[in-house]
C-alpha cells in the first residue's frame, strides 16, 4: 500500500526589509515565521540583506540568524531564507538557507546568475530539499527564467517548485507566467515568494504578490503587493505514490492571508 503524506503547509512571505541590516531582517523572518503557522515558509531572494549586490556574505552559523533559529523552533518550522554567501573556495553566491531548529544551512546556490550579478558564481546545478517526504525543488528568481533549469529539478524528483524572487512591479504577471508553465510541464505545485517593498538596485517598487499555484494553474493562495504579508496554502496527498500517479491528483485546502512581520 502506498504511504500517505501528512498535508504539508507552505506560506510564501514578503516581509519588510531594511538595507543591510541582518539583525532587523532576521526579527522580521522570525515574526513572519510565527504568523505563518505553517511547516515550509518561503522568503524572498536575498531576504536577510534585501537585494543589495554589495551587502556583505553571511555564514550559516551567524549568530545574528538566532532570533529566526528560535522562531523556526518554536515552531516546528522551516524557512528557506536568501543571503549572499562565500563557499569553501572563496567564491560568492546568491544563496538559500534553510533554517529550522538546528540551525542554518546553505541548501542551494541561483545557478543563472544576471550579467549585473557578476560578483557572484553559479551553482552547481539543481538542488531537491526533502520536507516530511515532500521534495521542494529550489530556484532563485533568474532560474525560473529558463525550462532547462526546471526540467532538471524534476528529473531529480520534486513536489514542488520553490522560488524566491525579486522583480520590478511593472514585471509583477511575470511570476505567474513562469509558475503556471512550470506547474503545467512538470505536473507539481508552484510556491513562489516574490519581493515587496523597495529594495536596491533600481527596485524602487517591487512586485510582491507572492502567491502558490496548484499544477493546473489555479492560484491556491497570494498575497497582494505591499510588504508585511503572507499567504499559506495546505498540499495534500492523495494517497497514491508519487510516481504512480500524476503529481496534480493532490489538492489545496485553506489558503490564509497573515502579516508577515515588520
Amino acid at each position: 500500500m502506498p504511504v500517505r503524506r501528512q498535508p504539508l503547509v507552505i506560506a510564501v512571505a514578503q516581509p519588510r526589509i531594511t538595507a543591510y541590516d541582518v539583525v532587523a531582517n532576521a526579527l522580521a523572518h522570525a515574526d513572519a515565521v510565527r504568523a505563518a503557522h505553517a511547516r515550509v515558509v518561503v522568503f524572498p531572494e536575498l531576504s536577510l540583506t534585501g537585494y543589495e549586490l554589495t551587502a556583505p556574505a553571511i555564514t550559516a552559523g551567524d549568530p545574528r540568524l538566532a532570533p529566526l533559529v528560535a522562531a523556526c523552533a518554536e515552531t516546528g518550522s522551516t524557512a528557506l531564507v536568501g543571503a549572499p554567501v562565500e563557499d569553501e573556495a572563496g567564491r560568492e553566491h546568491i544563496a538559500m538557507l534553510a533554517v529550522d531548529d538546528a540551525g542554518a544551512r546553505v541548501v542551494y546556490r541561483k545557478v543563472h546568475v544576471h550579467r549585473s550579478e557578476e560578483r557572484f558564481s553559479p551553482g552547481a546545478g539543481p538542488v531537491v530539499l526533502q520536507v516530511d517526504g515532500w521534495r521542494l525543488g529550489l530556484a532563485i528568481c533568474r532560474d525560473t527564467r529558463f525550462a532547462a533549469h526546471d526540467a532538471a529539478t524534476a528529473a531529480l524528483g520534486m513536489d514542488v517548485y520553490v522560488a524566491a524572487v525579486v522583480d520590478h512591479a511593472r514585471d509583477a504577471h511575470v511570476p505567474a507566467e513562469r509558475a503556471r508553465r512550470v506547474g503545467a510541464a512538470r505536473g507539481v505545485w508552484v510556491a513562489t515568494a516574490s519581493f515587496a517593498g523597495p529594495t536596491g538596485e533600481g527596485f524602487a517598487r517591487t512586485a510582491g504578490h507572492s502567491a502558490v499555484w496548484a499544477p493546473d494553474g489555479a492560484i491556491l493562495a497570494q498575497a497582494g503587493p505591499d510588504a508585511g504579508q503572507s499567504v499559506s496554502a495546505t498540499l495534500r496527498d492523495a494517497g497514491q505514490s508519487v510516481s504512480a500517479m500524476p503529481r496534480d491528483a493532490g489538492q489545496s485546502v485553506a489558503a490564509t492571508l497573515r502579516d508577515a512581520g515588520s
